[in-house]
């Protein structure tokens, strides 16, 4: 009889345990787990290649159990403060915006497509009436905001993205999100292999005064100046853009994208396994197959150039966070 409650004592603690530790690999499961919500605001320099969907990709290859959650507010050719004027910033605040603010936008955008010259308001209009419609279910908390420039980031501390920037940042700030700074460079995009050293010059003073912005407002970037010039340096066989269309083409998109991924992880991008890019513009608006220059939609890179990409990427992004810092 003794020994048959010394058993019973054994297996009711052997169960207990395996209980415990069954508990103890579901919780730690579920810390593992995480969301990042993600808002881009931007352009075609966003929107090109679905840059968000790789960034995405690259952002789960990364962090195994993370789940990405991008969402864009795009239009085309557009700056921050065009995006101010459109009413973009309610995206921003949208987990604490009021519905009185909301109406005040939709009435706004109503007077000003009425312009026919404003070709943006119409689609802006029909965006913010459609946030006004699922308005209690458009609540989400940001964890980080990407901001895009676009030419408006060439005079220094004078230009509209250093005046706009901030503006957005305050909101995202409030709700204890991160801000990336996602600086675009078309002047200095090559569509042809390089034969010459690029000039450096304009682009160091530029990524200094980007700097100095990131630094007053607590931003990272994506410093893509740097990043452009230090591909060109080190890989002069390789375009950032295409011939017949002044976008970034698939590789300046693979190497935004690495950016991205290091400024939202403070990590390098270096062995993650994504190793291609679909752009979303075709050859004569027709051949889907074909990019815009007659080449393959889809470029998938070798083994070495996604290699050179990711560490020039890391490589840009630690000359930036110095340059930040120095500031």
């Amino acid at each position: 009889m003794l020994n048959h409650t010394r058993t019973m004592v054994r297996l009711l603690c052997l169960l207990l345990m395996m209980n415990f530790s069954i508990s103890d690999m579901n919780a730690a499961e579920s810390d593992q787990k995480e969301t990042l919500n993600v808002l881009f605001i931007g352009n075609s320099y966003t929107a090109r290649h679905k840059l968000a969907q790789v960034v995405k990709q690259m952002a789960e290859a990364g962090n195994p159990g993370l789940t990405f959650n991008p969402t864009t507010v795009i239009y085309g050719g557009r700056r921050l403060v065009d995006h101010w004027n459109l009413g973009s910033q309610n995206y921003v605040k949208r987990h604490a915006l009021t519905r009185a603010e909301q109406e005040q936008t939709v009435a706004s955008l109503e007077e000003a497509a009425k312009d026919s010259k404003n070709r943006y308001a119409k689609g802006a209009l029909a965006r913010h009436r459609k946030l006004l419609k699922d308005f209690e279910s458009q609540r989400t908390k940001w964890d980080v905001v990407i901001l895009q420039s676009y030419r408006d980031d060439l005079d220094g501390k004078d230009s509209l993205y250093a005046q706009y920037a901030p503006k957005f940042t305050a909101l995202a700030k409030k709700q204890g999100a991160r801000v990336i700074l996602y600086e675009t460079t078309p002047n200095t995009q090559n569509a042809q292999p390089l034969k010459n050293a690029p000039d450096s010059k304009a682009v160091m003073k530029k990524a200094k005064a980007i700097a100095v912005l990131a630094k007053k407002i607590d931003a990272s970037a994506a410093p893509m100046s740097l990043a452009g010039l230090h591909c060109q340096t080190e890989r002069p066989d390789l375009t950032l853009r295409f011939v017949n269309d002044a976008h970034l083409n698939q590789t300046m998109a693979y190497l935004t994208a690495c950016c991205l991924y290091a400024a939202l992880f403070d990590r390098s991008p270096e062995g993650l396994p994504v190793d291609s890019i679909t752009d979303i513009r075709f050859f004569k608006n027709k051949e889907r197959d074909k990019d815009r220059d007659g080449k393959p939609i889809t470029k998938t890179f070798s083994p070495k150039d996604r290699a050179d990409l990711q560490r020039i990427a890391w490589k840009s992004y630690q000359q930036f966070k110095q340059l930040r810092d120095d500031s």
